[in-house]
């Protein structure tokens, strides 16, 4: 469990909004002009939408900024109080927000766990205590992977805020739904004015990308499926080749062809070929126009495919005729 000095570490901040049945494409539409106007704003690194899903009933966005400062600029600007204005009619009740500053994001496909506390300045030193406890037990439980511990944020959220995750959901449920957490929450009785996100980032393991200390956010569902199919046509294709000679039957062929590529994929072809290969597409800097950088990332998309296209070619017509 760490705390950070968040005045100068980067920060984020987690949005949950219901939106009403039916508006859920005007919503999205006009949360990415959101995002946009975000994307002007001083210390801007980038910005996620994902809709609801079994784990968070909730649309969450996630901007993220280099400062506390610029972060408080974005929420607190009247630029983004306007949009919030012309937006309301897509709402369900009000939204939830979470911040946090500095910490770690991720590396593997993990679920986290979001919790937001309320304590009196009185019982900071009992909370801390209590937290360490908390800690303590759900670190035995299997498929645990870390906690984090954020203080307030003067001027911009009163509560405590607490991150752990756990390797998949079925875990973190055996965690939530157990009667050692029940037991830790009754010591904690006084701590009970809290809520809990679920937020699945199952995918994020195959787009990391470290700068500077800073994690910039996935990039789009669109950059995601075009950059694996990338990879996954040369994985593919290799596969074929050297399972071949094996003259196994169709059925146990893509069994087992698909089994060996799940594995070249999520541990080299993802994250030593495409990622370095459409880093900067993937993750384009906010101060280059997004025109040019989705100019230069179709381009290597396409010579890259063109490229791969023409020795599967040459291999499977001039040198090496499958049987």
């Amino acid at each position: 469990m760490t705390t950070e000095k968040l005045e100068d570490a980067a920060a984020t901040v987690i949005i949950g909004q219901k939106v009403l049945p039916g508006l859920e494409r005007e919503y999205e539409t006009w949360q990415e002009e959101v995002n946009a106007a975000a994307a002007d704003y001083p210390g801007f690194l980038g910005a996620e939408i994902s809709p609801p899903t079994p784990l968070q009933p909730d649309w969450i966005v996630v901007y993220r900024f280099d400062s506390i400062a610029h972060l408080q600029a974005w929420i607190n600007g009247a630029t983004r109080q306007s949009l919030l204005d012309i937006g309301g009619k897509y709402f369900d009740g009000p939204p939830t927000q979470q911040v946090v500053g500095g910490g770690t994001q991720p590396t593997d496909p993990l679920v986290t766990v979001v919790v937001t506390h309320r304590v009196h300045p009185n019982h900071v030193d009992d909370f801390l205590d209590w937290q360490r406890h908390m800690s303590e037990e759900e670190s035995k439980f299997d498929g645990f992977r870390g906690t984090e511990l954020f203080r307030p944020i003067e001027g911009l959220q009163d509560e405590w805020t607490t991150l752990y995750r756990f390797d998949n959901a079925e875990h973190l449920d055996a965690w939530l739904t157990s009667p050692k957490r029940q037991q830790v929450l009754a010591e904690g009785e006084k701590f009970n004015d809290y809520k809990l996100r679920k937020i699945d980032n199952s995918f994020g393991s195959w787009f990391a990308f470290e700068e500077n200390g800073k994690e910039a956010p996935p990039p789009s569902e669109t950059k995601t499926a075009i950059a694996v199919w990338v990879g996954l046509y040369p994985t593919v294709v290799l596969l074929t080749l050297a399972l071949s000679p094996l003259k196994m039957p169709l059925w146990l062929g893509l069994l087992v062809g698909n089994l060996f590529s799940s594995f070249i994929m999520s541990f080299f072809t993802m994250p030593y070929y495409v990622n370095r290969l459409l880093k900067r597409w993937l993750r384009p800097s906010p101060d280059v126009p997004a025109a040019k950088t989705n100019l230069v990332g179709l381009g290597i998309v396409a010579a890259v495919t063109v490229f791969w296209g023409v020795v599967f070619y040459v291999v499977t017509t001039q040198i090496w005729t499958l049987p």
